[in-house]
């Protein structure tokens, strides 16, 4: 089946409407219709703030989530949309992929 992977970025400790913005995320997806997703905490990344490890304190809720959908397109151009009108403005990715089931 092909569909496409949207990969959606915020930081662990970011928040919208008094939820951390991972679960906003996922409450979102289900709402309408998403049936799975899966979120990634990294161990440390660069970006245009500089270089970020997750073994320093001072940095503790900043480090970068990424939340992970395999949809359809027009699943995905939903959820992008829900996003936007929310207010939220999230850095995303979006890239074809394709599911199946080993043999």
């Amino acid at each position: 089946m092909n569909v496409v992977c949207l990969q959606i970025f915020v930081t662990e400790a970011s928040r919208h409407n008094g939820k951390l913005t991972y679960e906003w995320l996922f409450d979102t997806a289900q709402a309408i219709g998403i049936s799975g997703g899966s979120a990634f905490q990294a161990i440390g990344g660069l970006g245009r703030h500089g270089r970020h490890d997750a073994g320093f304190f001072e940095l503790a809720g900043q480090m970068p989530v990424v939340v992970e959908f395999f949809v359809e397109s027009a699943i995905a151009d939903r959820m992008l949309q829900e996003i936007g009108a929310a207010g939220l403005k999230l850095v995303y990715t979006r890239m074809p992929a394709e599911i199946g089931i080993t043999a």
